[in-house]
């Protein structure tokens, strides 16, 4: 296994570096800042009308898209039903070191949630068994598989929304692909979509390429682009 560290990012939340790639779970720029901007204001909130949405992670990682998911929907009422996938996955040794709790407690201060509140869901969604759906709370079902992106089954027609939030194809060229993508469609429902933080030319037209239409949206600190995709 690769060499992690946690570090502090620019919005004072942590994330885990891997020393040998130079990559990083989260932007260096902010990890809270990313995750809200990718994944819930140009991801979750799509659905807003929706009164259960399945959700598919493309790299569990730290947990901490699932953390602010479970948040979101505290104001809205949904029903989540959630999937990480995660060929590699964080020890309880470090996921203790992270300091979301606090650093969500800082960045959105209107949560209805305290820090000592949060610090527990954040428990239960790290220590949750893998492989099984197991409810964190009556409104949130999690699934955290460990496996490889490449090599797992995906079911056809399963997700609303897919977070892809795998390393950089700098690291993982093989993980921003028309393989992967086009898996990746058919596990949508029709009208569903893919959020990531990347904006390469080359993963927008591998997913252009298996069906996906492709939006470029404003990205998050550090980085002037994002894209989403929907399946039509």
């Amino acid at each position: 296994m690769l060499s992690r560290k946690i570090i502090l990012t620019e919005d004072g939340s942590a994330t885990i570096h891997l020393e040998e790639w130079n990559e990083s779970y989260h932007s260096k720029h902010g990890a809270v800042q990313e995750a809200y901007h990718v994944f819930i204001r140009n991801g979750l909130d799509f659905f807003k009308e929706n009164s259960e949405v399945s959700i598919l992670e493309i790299g569990f990682g730290t947990g901490l898209n699932a953390l602010i998911s479970f948040l979101e929907i505290s104001e809205t009422h949904q029903k989540i039903n959630y999937t990480g996938i995660e060929k590699f996955p964080v020890l309880e040794e470090e996921f203790r070191k992270l300091n979301y709790p606090k650093a969500l407690k800082q960045f959105q201060q209107d949560l209805k949630f305290s820090e000592t509140e949060i610090s527990a869901v954040y428990n239960s969604l790290m220590k949750a068994n893998w492989e099984d759906f197991q409810a964190i709370h009556p409104n949130f079902k999690l699934q955290k598989l460990q496996a490889d992106f490449l090599e797992y089954e995906y079911p056809k027609e399963a997700f609303d929304l897919i977070y892809f939030d795998a390393f950089g194809a700098r690291v993982q060229p093989e993980l921003w692909t028309e393989e992967l993508f086009d898996k990746l469609f058919k596990s949508l429902k029709p009208g569903g979509m893919l959020t990531t933080y990347s904006s390469k030319g080359s993963v927008r037209r591998a997913l252009i390429s298996v069906g996906f239409r492709v939006e470029k949206r404003p990205g998050p600190p550090g980085k002037r682009e994002m894209l989403v995709a929907f399946k039509n």
